[in-house]
């Protein structure tokens, strides 16, 4: 018999070996700990302990992940996207249910009532595995992945009334089970409760421990407000991850929240990781051994047709072509909660305890394809690295005076100080993402390449008074800006750099203005940094006119000799400034 601190050293041993060797494959880290799982699970070299009870505590992870979650979404936003977590989410929900009913029926020849409760079980997709995606690719908050976080919101909210259809439809069950109608006004009663408690109770605590300052203390709050909220849930046969996305929603507009993220994402990343290598563990490969081409070929069905459903569902709520085929295979998985309904449903022998192995084998297979569908998604983007069928190039723009390349945070000040004084502007972006969030504010980017001249040409560029380069591109090299410069003399051209390197390797070129991004708000912070440290108003001045002029000196000798040591001595941490 192992003993607990061996198997916990050989599960944590197998997800840096597994998850480091699939992190370098490019596959994600999810399918690395499903694979682990499996290799220490019973059905390999059975090394792992009890996966059954690892499951139940690492399940304390998806809660973790849902509360970050929530603290990043006011109150007030999710109210805004009320139409896509009620419209988008529940039509894909009963769409993808209803079809995969069918399916099951079909397959494994069950009643129309045990089928719909497994089809819509399969319709779950595994917030587990999107969410870290969207959250680790920068996309949760743009509009793409507020689409996909509404539907997976729903699929948490629907996990209530799917628990309560496999106990109605159960033969034989708990004649003590509460009711749908009960355990619905249980549900909106504990969430009434958490939401009163977070703000009279967690709230305060929180104001009381920021004042403490103790940051041990902020990461026990932290996760006793995570498990207890959980616990109020389980303790009511609710979702224990709604629960915990209720608190971390009632702390969204705390001044700590940020503290109480930091503090939470190792857990979470911890019990999360776990959570997948249970699920590995606890996969059947006799099923899989007896069922081979039934397992994959389910698997295949379930992420053909759920990807066949949303598409036109996501086209009816306005999203891009491009953008709904990427979120129908992002979503096209099976979710981790259908293990508990498949449980429930083979205790309630709505189906045997063999069907229940076989569909968790047809979720885990599923889950494994979603890293090799986002490669295969991101292979074709980069495979039409200049069209984007589905956003407009600026051969639909208007004639204007200035042409802004980059819609980014520099882009965006440029642009808005000259749509001030309503300066007629065409404003240009490569990404795909921040064209399609400019959109949601109501601002027109085009899609397209800015330093192509035939892009430009197309732009109007040749008529433009103004060409204006606010792109974060550390590689905009002097061989790309010159012929930009001799195709468009007319247009007064400026460039925002990465660094001094890069403005130096520009030096010379007919540009009015090369603007390092970070220097002048660098110089800002620190003129109020003296201040706030005693200096003088008039002192403080007059270090930042001769910061600037020492600057612009040594700038000037460097981009002559083209090295950076060039009037070292005239930095101030070699000269200091004389009093």
């Amino acid at each position: 018999m192992i003993d607990y601190l061996t198997w916990l050293t050989i599960l944590l041993g197998a997800a840096l070996l597994f998850v480091g060797l699939f992190r370098q494959l490019g596959l994600g880290a999810t399918l690395g700990y499903i694979v682990g799982g499996v290799v220490v699970g019973p059905s390999v070299l059975n090394l792992s302990g009890d996966a059954e009870a690892i499951n139940q505590v690492s399940e304390i992870g998806i809660a973790l992940l849902l509360f970050i979650v929530g603290l990043e979404l006011q109150p007030s936003r999710l109210w805004r996207l009320k139409r896509e977590i009620f419209g988008l989410g529940l039509a894909q929900l009963l769409a993808a249910g209803a079809v995969l009913a069918v399916l099951v029926k079909v397959v494994l020849g069950l009643d129309w009532g045990p089928a719909a409760a497994i089809g819509l079980a399969l319709g779950l997709s595994s917030t587990a595995q999107v969410l870290p995606m969207l959250r680790s690719t920068g996309e949760l908050n743009s509009p793409h992945g507020e689409r996909a976080f509404s539907i997976l919101l729903l699929q948490d909210l629907a996990l209530v009334p799917l628990i309560t259809l496999v106990a109605a439809l159960s033969v034989g069950g708990d004649p003590d089970a509460p009711s749908g109608l009960e355990m619905t006004g249980m549900t909106v009663a504990a969430v009434i409760g958490l939401v009163l408690a977070g703000r009279f109770v967690i709230a305060p605590l929180f104001r009381l421990i920021g004042r403490l300052g103790e940051r041990e203390l902020f990461i026990v709050a932290g996760l006793t407000t995570v498990i207890g909220a959980a616990a109020v849930m389980h303790s009511l046969h609710l979702s224990v991850a709604l629960g915990a996305f209720v608190a971390g929603v009632m702390l969204a507009e705390s001044p700590y929240r940020h503290e109480l993220e930091s503090d939470i994402e190792p857990f979470r990343s911890i019990l999360l990781g776990l959570f997948f290598m249970s699920v590995g563990m606890l996969l059947d490969l006799r099923v899989i051994a007896a069922n081979p081409l039934m397992v994959v070929g389910l698997a295949l069905a379930v992420i053909v047709l759920k990807a066949a459903v949303l598409y036109p569902i996501a086209r009816a709520f306005g999203t891009r072509p491009g953008r709904s085929a990427t979120l129908s295979l992002l979503l096209s998985q099976a979710g981790e909660f259908g293990f508990v309904l498949f449980a429930s449903a083979a205790a309630g022998r709505l189906i045997t305890t063999d069907q229940a192995s076989l569909l968790g084998a047809v979720v885990t297979a599923s889950m494994v394809a979603t890293p090799f569908l986002m490669r295969f998604i991101g292979w074709l983007q980069t495979k039409q690295p200049h069209k984007h069928v589905d956003l407009e190039g600026p051969e639909y723009s208007p004639e204007t005076n200035a042409i802004v390349v980059g819609y980014g945070r520099f882009g965006q000040t440029v642009s808005q100080m000259l749509m001030a004084k309503r300066v007629p502007l065409t404003l240009i972006d490569v990404k795909a993402e921040q064209i399609e969030r400019a959109d949601s504010f109501g601002t027109k980017v085009y899609y397209g390449d800015g330093t192509r001249i035939d892009l430009l040409r197309t732009a109007g560029a040749e008529e433009a008074e103004g060409i204006f380069f606010c792109h974060d591109d550390p590689d905009f090299s002097r061989e790309q800006l010159e012929p930009i410069l001799e195709a468009f003399p007319q247009a007064t051209v400026m460039v925002r750099v990465f660094d001094r390197r890069q403005a130096m390797a520009l030096e010379g070129l007919d540009v009015v203005l090369l603007q390092r991004e970070v220097f002048d708000s660098a110089v800002a912070m620190g003129r109020a940094a003296l201040l706030s440290l005693g200096i003088a108003e008039r002192e403080a001045a007059r270090v930042e006119r001769e910061y600037r002029q020492r600057d612009q000196e040594r700038y000037a000798a460097q981009a002559k000799s083209g090295d950076l040591r060039t009037l070292l001595e005239r930095s101030f941490a070699h000269s200091p400034l004389e009093d």
